[in-house]
């Protein structure tokens, strides 16, 4: 049986704007999210790119990693992105 892969990601807007979110395909919830039926917030804000991606192998060690991210300035998230910040 294969596991399933989780993938938190960080998707920068038109407005440069953050958007944090967990998925298992990552390439379909892309196309979700320039559909404009990824979420209420990029729908509003309108996706411009992702700029960050992390793999787990675990839902809830992912879920965790999402609220985590979520909680953070946007300098913490910037340095995340840039690789100036661990993954902890």
């Amino acid at each position: 049986m294969s596991q399933w892969k989780w993938y938190v990601y960080i998707i920068e807007c038109e407005d440069k704007s953050y958007y944090t979110g967990l998925t298992w395909k990552p390439d379909l919830r892309w196309l979700q999210h320039l559909s404009g039926l990824g979420s209420v917030y990029t729908h509003k804000h309108k996706p411009r790119r992702v700029v960050y991606l992390e793999e787990y192998e675990n839902l809830d060690q992912a879920r965790r990693r999402e609220a985590q991210i979520k909680r953070w300035s946007r300098v913490k998230k910037e340095k995340l992105i840039n690789g100036e910040w661990g993954k902890w």
